[in-house]
């Protein structure tokens, strides 16, 4: 079986939707179940079929994220002994050197990437070029629009 990298963020805030999904949201469904039942045919009555699907979305995510934390491997970045070097979870500030522009990314597991959050994907190819080096460290991302140099200004482990 493959571990998934996640954060210990990632982990909790899994949790949290599961938790919610479990204590509040599948409850409220039953009832709306229970609602639409009692109004009788049930071929024809439209907030059933409407519950019935909401039921079927809510139990899918509850086992998928179920599957996602035990195939887990949650990481505490603030207890890795990184050496200075870009790790999993680590996040870094970047300068392009040609245009001088400054960007931080947090190196996150997949199901937690949010590039408006500031958080890239351990598989994505900046994290792939950052992970190993240390500050001061050039690299080279290749994007689509052409490849792009970085110098790696700090890296942390919050």
């Amino acid at each position: 079986m493959i571990k998934v990298p996640l954060t210990v963020k990632g982990a909790e805030k899994l949790r949290a939707e599961l938790e919610e999904l479990k204590s509040v949201v599948r409850p409220r469904i039953i009832a709306s179940i229970a609602t639409a039942r009692a109004h009788g045919d049930l071929k024809e009555n439209a907030e059933y079929h409407a519950a019935k699907e909401q039921q079927s979305f809510a139990e899918g995510r509850i086992g998928e994220i179920e599957g996602k934390l035990s195939n887990a491997q949650i990481i505490d970045v603030t207890k890795v002994d990184a050496n200075g070097k870009v790790v999993f979870g680590a996040t870094v500030e970047l300068e392009a050197i040609e245009s001088e522009k400054r960007v931080v990314y947090q190196i996150v597991g997949e199901d937690e990437a949010s590039i408006k959050e500031g958080r890239i994907s351990i598989g994505s190819p900046i994290a792939r070029a950052l992970i190993g080096k240390e500050m001061e460290d050039v690299v080279t991302v290749k994007a689509p629009g052409g490849n792009i140099d970085y110098e790696i200004i700090n890296i942390q482990y919050i």
